[in-house]
């Protein structure tokens, strides 16, 4: 009896022993985890491009990388090529995944000195800093409706079936093919529309605008403004001939982004990051 109470006791101790040493790994241990996981990266251009890097990241322990140029994360590759049409800093991110799903983050800040000069923004003010009003023409069609600048957009707002809009000229090339867009957001508006044109008559305070006709729009009727709404205004709009424009000849052109209705939402609509490039 005794025998047996202590081969138990001993069974015990080696069970005991095979159990810590066979505990799960630990992240900091090592063995799931990437240790060695670095976001470092390198920036560089391309010999000859003047508007295109090479971004190029350290891959030790890394299972996939995240780059973000401005406009939100997304995967990619290690090596990869971007194209920065428009002179400017360019904050540009990196996230780095290890095992286990660690991630790592480092940041950058590009200087691209100069816009390319076939798809570089021909909009002047574009990003709806406090000094970038100054860039464009307000009109006023009928009262109710105001444009002005607030943290770093152009808000549309009122309603009472005014209808209000801005604008500025822009030299084109004939033809080129051009495409316009813009981000634009808002909590949702009632019987409404937000509407960007692009015609060869230069719009006259007082009176309505059409030359050309709607090219991207907001229009609630057509079912798109009355909820909640944030991202490109060429991903949402619901009316309109689309985007893309080409001129028979080189001269002047007017881009003309006006929002008129009843309730433009508690809000406003509002805009910034204005473009139009060339895309040929």
């Amino acid at each position: 009896m005794k025998n047996k109470f202590i081969n138990a006791i001993t069974g015990m101790v080696v069970l005991a022993g095979i159990y810590m040493g066979c505990k799960p790994e630990k992240y900091s241990d090592g063995g799931l985890a990437s240790p060695d996981l670095q976001a470092s990266f390198t920036v560089a251009q391309v010999p000859n491009k003047a508007n295109y890097y090479i971004l190029k990241a350290d891959t030790k322990g890394v299972l996939a990388v995240k780059w973000d140029t401005g406009d939100g994360a997304a995967i990619g590759k290690p090596v990869d090529t971007v194209f920065f049409p428009d002179a400017g800093k360019y904050d540009i991110s990196l996230t780095a995944i290890g095992k286990g799903g660690i991630s790592k983050t480092s940041t950058q800040t590009l200087n691209v000195p100069a816009s390319d000069p076939a798809a570089g923004n021909l909009v002047q003010g574009a990003n709806m800093d406090a000094a970038d009003d100054a860039k464009w023409n307000h009109i006023t069609m009928s009262n109710g409706v105001t444009f002005a600048i607030e943290n770093g957009k152009m808000v549309a707002k009122g309603g009472n079936n005014g209808h209000a809009g801005i604008w500025q000229a822009i030299n084109v090339v004939g033809g080129r093919t051009y495409k316009v867009d813009m981000n634009v957001s808002g909590s949702g508006a009632t019987d409404t529309w937000f509407e960007v044109y692009v015609g060869t008559k230069q719009p006259v305070n007082g009176q309505d605008y059409s030359d050309g006709g709607a090219r991207i729009a907001l229009n609630t009727w057509a079912g798109c403004g009355k909820n909640a709404f944030n991202g490109k205004l060429s991903a949402i709009s619901c009316a309109g001939s689309g985007n893309t424009i080409k001129f028979d000849n080189t001269g002047t052109v007017y881009l003309l982004i006006k929002s008129g209705g009843a309730n433009l939402g508690l809000t406003g609509i509002g805009f910034n990051k204005v473009t139009f490039r060339g895309i040929n």
